[in-house]
């Protein structure tokens, strides 16, 4: 089939974008290399949009959180993400999570239900040198095309480590020690928790510090970790009680197994360890924060001490890989051009944005450029004011340069709010200022 842009990935962001071009009756090529013989180290089958950490796309509080605001921007424009995220809901109290193979099967189903968009499992070695390309080939990409993209920006591309949580089978978790609940009551009993005293948890540490990890190769030696990404291990290193103040809080739990007359509801463990429903049929729960480098032998030992999970079964263990991205506020314009080849866009983590739903907010954007380049129309950024806008702007000339790296949508992003709000309003003054603003954005568009 003949097209007119061509998108290189098949992950959140170019699944995206080929759906917001699609739809507007453009013809779109859509290249996945997994399923055509190739993969990657992350990855464990060929569906489009594969969620290969976690299951969670963070706070859907639309009110108080930026990211849920994002959930909410993306909504109002018809975002497939968002749209296949509802069909694959799991519990997951104030989050949104979801059912991960539920998830891709229903992008794939709605993107191969559009008739002109072609999707094609093959690997893309070189940028196209002419015709309108989205590369959304995310942080994973193929060593050939990145050896590609770094001639074309004459720069060498940054990297970070991305860490991988483990995955339990619900059947073998001691529901006698553990318990179902939500910090705080919020949302439901929708996480397990696994409570630790003082010597369990102490114990527990001095084994992610003494424990065999994964040894980096030599090009590996120097990457930095992203921070909303961290290894438990490295968070371990920081300090006795990181983890406590980090995804091992106790805050907001009574365990009911510790009721007393004095303590009907229970009282709070020193540490917990939480685990978030997986899949839909809830017989696969995911280690909460418990992204690692540990060998996996070492992971099965160690995670097996942790009250509630001594007779554990592991769906998947965790892992590391190397992430790479672009300076994107230096080599793309404020259409996510690449400036030394503007008929090239980048999309998704690539540019150096991070998260699952930010990484399809780019590719959402970079669909509507698109789009209004191949309909001769100009493009009009949504208000900074947005998350879109927020996000687009950082990652396209905001960020500063020489430290740019990977960052999550949060309202340090957003032009300030009046001064004079008071501090537990600022974040619902932000999100209804973003609202407002984006209804006139898309009223004018």
């Amino acid at each position: 089939m003949a097209y007119d842009v061509h998108i290189i990935g098949g992950g959140m962001a170019g699944s995206e974008a080929a759906w917001q071009l699609a739809k507007r009756g453009i013809k779109v090529r859509l290249s996945e290399m997994r399923g055509g013989g190739d993969t990657t180290p992350a990855h464990q089958g060929t569906g489009l949009a594969e969620l290969v950490c976690s299951n969670s796309f963070r706070s859907d509080d639309h009110e108080n959180n930026a990211v849920g605001l994002l959930h909410q921007e993306m909504r109002e424009l018809d975002s497939l993400i968002m749209g296949a995220a509802e069909v694959a809901k799991v519990p997951a109290g104030s989050a949104l999570a979801v059912d991960r193979d539920v998830f891709s099967a229903e992008v794939e189903k709605r993107l191969s239900a559009l008739p002109n968009l072609e999707i094609v499992r093959e690997r893309i070695d070189r940028l196209p040198a002419s015709g309108l390309t989205i590369v959304a080939t995310g942080p994973l990409t193929a060593a050939a095309l990145a050896d590609s993209i770094g001639q074309a920006t004459g720069a060498d591309s940054l990297a970070f480590f991305d860490a991988i949580a483990p995955i339990v089978h619900h059947d073998t978790i001691d529901m006698d020690i553990a318990w179902k609940a939500a910090r705080w009551d919020k949302g439901g009993k929708d996480y397990i928790n696994c409570p630790l005293n003082k010597d369990q948890y102490v114990a527990f540490r001095e084994g992610l510090l003494a424990g065999e990890k994964t040894e980096f190769r030599e090009w590996e030696s120097n990457t930095p970790y992203f921070e909303g990404c961290m290894p438990i291990e490295v968070m371990a290193e920081r300090g006795e009680d990181t983890l406590r103040f980090g995804p091992m809080k106790p805050v907001g739990l009574d365990n009911p197994h510790w009721a007393t007359p004095e303590h009907p509801n229970g009282r709070w463990p020193y540490a917990v360890v939480q685990l978030r429903q997986d899949n839909k049929l809830g017989t696969l729960w995911n280690m909460v924060g418990f992204q690692t480098k540990l060998k996996y032998a070492e992971q099965v030992r160690l995670f097996r001490t942790i009250p509630g999970l001594e007779n554990a079964e592991f769906a998947r263990l965790g892992g590391l890989h190397r992430n790479t991205f672009l300076n994107s506020p230096v080599l793309l314009d404020r259409q996510l051009r690449l400036k030394s080849a503007p008929h090239v866009r980048f999309a998704g983590q690539i540019t150096g944005c991070e998260g699952y739903v930010e990484s399809a907010a780019v590719g959402l954007m970079g669909g509507l450029m698109t789009a209004a380049e191949v309909a001769g129309r100009g493009w009009t950024s949504p208000p900074r004011t947005t998350a879109l806008g927020a996000l687009l702007s950082h990652i396209t000339g905001d960020a500063e340069a020489e430290s740019y790296q990977p960052m999550n949508v949060n309202f340090g992003l957003f032009p300030p709010v009046d001064a004079e709000v008071r501090k537990k309003q600022r974040k619902l003054a932000y999100t209804q200022r973003a609202k407002h603003d984006l209804q006139g954005w898309l009223a004018s568009a």
